[in-house]
């Protein structure tokens, strides 16, 4: 086997059997040696996941239904633009009822949120605390990304910031992880990608 050839043809040649090898080299790469490595370096099995759904989202989002602009269960007729007074406004009396001030949603982390789209980084989930964003399993396909609400021993109650109401009781060992930051849109190639490939099938 001629290795240098091989290199060649990865790295120099422009034809588009060169460029598809580049790609499924790259999966293989990310899937199989970076992402595993990642996930050991911060304690868990799933370091980087997309946000595929709004319901982190601070923000006003049109009703499929109707004509109307919905966040936490409560309508408005027209977009505008939302900032943390707005969306504490809105939708901060449910927290308020269970005992969580706006102070202290403010030193949450991601206490803005996040959207649809959205990468975010996983640490371990050891420690979880209120206020914490977590990723967990749930029945879904996909695992869900939302705020924990309250905690004890063998649970969490967790809520999507933009939802109405909380998700109910989930068992600790069915987290995945507890977000650390986000990067703004870079999910999004993960979602066209996963979009094209479900009208193949």
């Amino acid at each position: 086997m001629n290795w240098k050839k091989i290199w060649n043809f990865i790295w120099n040649d422009d034809s588009l059997t060169s460029w598809v090898v580049n790609i499924i080299l790259a999966f293989v790469i990310i899937k199989f040696i970076f992402y595993p490595l990642l996930g050991l370096m911060v304690g868990t099995t799933h370091p980087i996941v997309a946000v595929v759904s709004s319901s982190m989202e601070h923000d006003l989002i049109k009703d499929p239904y109707s004509d109307s602009y919905v966040m936490c269960g409560k309508s408005f007729e027209e977009d505008q633009r939302v900032n943390f007074d707005f969306f504490w406004d809105t939708c901060g009396e449910w927290y308020e009822n269970r005992n969580i001030t706006k102070e202290e949603f403010k030193s949450f982390k991601l206490k803005n949120g996040f959207n649809k789209g959205d990468i975010i980084f996983l640490s371990s989930k050891d420690s979880i605390e209120q206020g914490d964003v977590v990723v967990y399993w749930s029945t879904r396909v996909y695992p869900i990304i939302h705020r924990v609400v309250d905690v004890d021993d063998s649970q969490i109650n967790t809520k999507g910031d933009h939802n109405s109401r909380d998700d109910g009781p989930v068992d600790r060992e069915k987290v995945i992880g507890k977000a650390l930051f986000k990067i703004p849109f870079l999910g999004w190639i993960k979602i066209w990608f996963v979009d094209l490939v479900n009208l193949f099938i």
